[in-house]
Parts: C-alpha cells; structure tokens; sequence
C-alpha cells in the first residue's frame, strides 16, 4: 500500500471540517479530499507544513506507512 495520509483522525480531534481545513490552508476542498481519500501521489512539503501547522500536529501524525503484503 504504501504510504497514506490520515488526515480525519485529526480533524476529528480538532472538531474541523474538510471545508474550513482547505480554506486555511489555501487549497480546494476537492484537493484536500484527494489527500484525505487516499488517491494523492505525492503531496507538496508547502501542504504538509500548512496541515501541520493548523492540526497543531507532526508530519508523523498524518503520513503512516503500510507495507506491501507479500
């Protein structure tokens, strides 16, 4: 699998939504469910930083890391 970006842990903590994420930190909330969803195949260390920046929260906290079966 890869890695994979979890990002509805944290904005669960946070008690944010999709849309007020991708309004602070500037990208379209179609982009930002690309990430959320899975299909993204790299992600901008810009976007990275913004995500942790208003999670409060480390690049760890978001990228998890699943090995290939097999």
């Amino acid at each position: 699998m890869g890695i994979r970006v979890d990002i509805d842990v944290m904005l669960a903590r946070r008690k944010m939504g999709v849309g007020e994420l991708s309004e602070k930190i500037g990208i379209t909330p179609a982009n930002l469910a690309v990430l959320k969803n899975g299909r993204a195949k790299a992600v901008r260390f810009s976007t990275l930083e913004a995500l942790c920046r208003e999670l409060d929260c480390q690049p760890g906290d978001l990228l998890i890391f699943e090995p290939d079966a097999g």
